[in-house]
């Protein structure tokens, strides 16, 4: 996965209907960690940041009917990040205007001292792919023997040794790694499908 994944385009055809629970909970389910980690990472609040949240997720249900899927326009992720990143600026520009007591008085420093908007973009992408990978992981879950998923994820998320979970799961070493790219064949399988849609 070198290439950013692409949002598919029936999930952003389906969110332009308010009444589509499903696309709009999966579209949700995809994005909100997103938005969520920029902002906190941005020197929101925990708080501060849920609300932007529901500020952005507001704005790309007002303006998605608008969005122009062109291209030479720019990705959809961008565009995401574009309204999240303005929003961010006018929720700073606004408490600028408006200071109130968060009882950190460093938080403009902060928010000064945070890397330049193509660093943004950067790390918006590298939240996409974790997110992506998460949400494909708890999707193909069922599909698998609790060992199976046990040998895939200690040993290619946490990183624990071969042999100590082959050990601790009573399997072979050899059974630990097919396991683990038995599941990670799967992932990547449904990461593929559903950016191909």
């Amino acid at each position: 996965m070198s290439e950013p994944p692409v949002t598919r385009s029936s999930l952003l055809l389906r969110i332009r209907d308010p009444q589509d629970e499903r696309a709009w909970c999966e579209f949700l389910e995809i994005y909100t960690p997103l938005v969520y980690r920029l902002a906190r990472r941005k020197g929101f609040q925990e708080a501060d940041a849920e609300d932007l949240t529901q500020e952005v997720f507001r704005a790309v249900a007002s303006a998605i009917d608008r969005w122009d899927p062109d291209p030479k326009k720019g990705s959809f992720r961008g565009w995401l990040f574009r309204i999240s990143r303005n929003l961010m600026i006018n929720s700073l520009n606004s408490k600028r205007r408006h200071p109130q007591g968060t009882g950190d008085t460093g938080m403009n420093q902060v928010l000064e001292a945070q890397p330049a908007p193509a660093d943004d973009t950067a790390l918006f992408d590298e939240e996409f792919k974790r997110r992506m990978f998460h949400w494909a992981s708890e999707q193909v879950r069922a599909e698998f023997r609790p060992a199976t998923w046990q040998a895939f994820w200690r040993t290619g998320v946490e990183g624990q040794p071969m042999q100590e979970v082959a050990d601790s799961l009573g399997m072979s070493v050899g059974a630990v790694y097919i396991a683990r790219c038995r599941v990670m064949a799967r992932i990547k399988q449904k990461i593929e499908h559903v950016e191909g849609e």
